[in-house]
């Protein structure tokens, strides 16, 4: 009776107290953000006893969280793909230890990892950001983790991307494809078939130079969300990003190129126009509209480099020149507003309306090759001029 009554004290004096050694509870797993920056957050019942440790794994690209023992209470549809991430799982590799394992879509960076006390003053919470980086990026963290913990085995010195300087590393973006089709012409033709065909003009224009490493975002008629146009550029080191497309506008007689750079204000009305059908893209195509909180918002605004920013007018300009001079171009050429595909934030990037499937003259002048050849000449030209002058300030 009495060992009875003491363990009845014991254990009703203090019901909110976790018995030794109970598992962690992990009550919820949410994550926010995009393709290219993405917080995620896993709720516990209280801060873990044992620090949890991470570590990075390849093939596919991957961040294992190793956690004391822990009841994963998850619902499982929050699991699902978001951005970056592509994929999670969890499960406990032995009855000491329970492990998260996030599945990314390419090479991430982990910006921070932290056990941060919930503002009510109810339970803890692991948040984790993940911003995407390049293949050499991730290979060095690999290998660094190999040296500091051992817990991967780093690359071959034989498989590993080379160090020597790399060359102007240049990414094409065919815009609209797959079931967004973009702009239509006034004889039907659409923006997504003539922006790649005008990328695959350029792209083997600049190959025949010989003196870049040119690439595409899309080489057939397949839908990519705009957050990965940007994860791609990033991903492949880009040295300048080059976004095609033709609109169309209500302006009659109103045709030539533009050339757009990102900002958060508009320089008119008509690039705030054309910005917000641009961005709507993902959601023509069926794919919702990530819902980034405004933490991971205000991330992505601070990251936007000044220097990055001043690379992408200059290059404009000096586009401006060239086409101005071959392929003629607007009033007012160069513009600028808030165009996600733009939004790289260490890549300087420029959106090219080539011209307006709304005009005849320009829709005829589009799907005609001599026009694309010489155009794409251009657009080379002040390529060659923007990657000389980065090489000349060294990179």
């Amino acid at each position: 009776m009495l060992a009875l009554v003491l363990f009845a004290t014991l254990f009703f004096a203090a019901p909110a107290t976790v018995l030794a050694g109970a598992p962690l509870q992990a009550t919820s797993f949410k994550t926010a953000g995009d393709a290219n920056h993405v917080r995620m957050v896993l709720d516990l019942d209280r801060e873990p006893e044992v620090q949890p440790r991470w570590f990075l794994l390849r093939s596919p690209n991957r961040l294992v969280i190793d956690l004391p023992p822990t009841q994963f209470r998850l619902d499982p549809k929050d699991l699902t793909a978001r951005g970056l991430i592509r994929g999670a799982r969890f499960g406990s590799p032995h009855p000491d230890a329970s492990r998260l394992i996030l599945t990314a879509r390419g090479p991430f960076s982990v910006e921070s990892f932290d056990i941060l006390k919930n503002d009510d003053g109810n339970g803890f919470r692991l948040a984790v950001d993940l911003a995407a980086t390049s293949d050499r990026a991730f290979e060095q963290a690999l290998a660094d983790q190999a040296i500091e913990t051992g817990s991967t085995v780093s690359t071959p010195k034989s498989d590993r991307i080379a160090d020597a300087k790399k060359r102007f590393t240049i990414v094409i973006d065919p815009g609209h494809g797959g079931a967004d089709g973009g702009a239509e012409g006034v004889s039907g033709t659409l923006e997504k078939t003539v922006t790649l065909a005008f990328a695959q003009e350029l792209k083997a224009v600049l190959d025949a130079e010989d003196r870049y490493d040119v690439s595409l975002t899309r080489d057939t008629d397949v839908f990519i969300p705009l957050d990965e146009r940007v994860r791609i550029a990033r991903q492949r080191e880009a040295d300048l990003f080059v976004s095609i497309h033709a609109d169309t506008i209500g302006v009659k007689g109103l045709r030539g190129a533009t050339v757009y750079t990102v900002s958060d204000k508009a320089s008119d009305p008509e690039a705030e126009a054309l910005a917000i059908r641009e961005n709507l893209s993902d959601q023509v195509a069926g794919l919702a509209l990530p819902d980034a909180d405004a933490e991971v918002a205000d991330i992505l605004v601070d990251l936007v480099r000044r220097e990055t920013h001043s690379f992408s007018i200059r290059f404009a300009r000096t586009l401006v020149g060239q086409l101005r001079h071959s392929i003629g171009v607007i009033k007012n050429p160069h513009r600028f507003a808030g165009f996600r595909v733009l939004k790289a934030p260490d890549v300087p990037s420029v959106l090219i309306e080539l011209g307006y499937l709304s005009n005849p003259k320009d829709e005829k002048l589009l799907a005609d090759a001599d026009w694309r050849e010489k155009a794409a000449g251009s657009i080379a030209k002040g390529i060659a001029a923007f990657a000389g002058s980065r090489a000349g300030a060294g990179g």
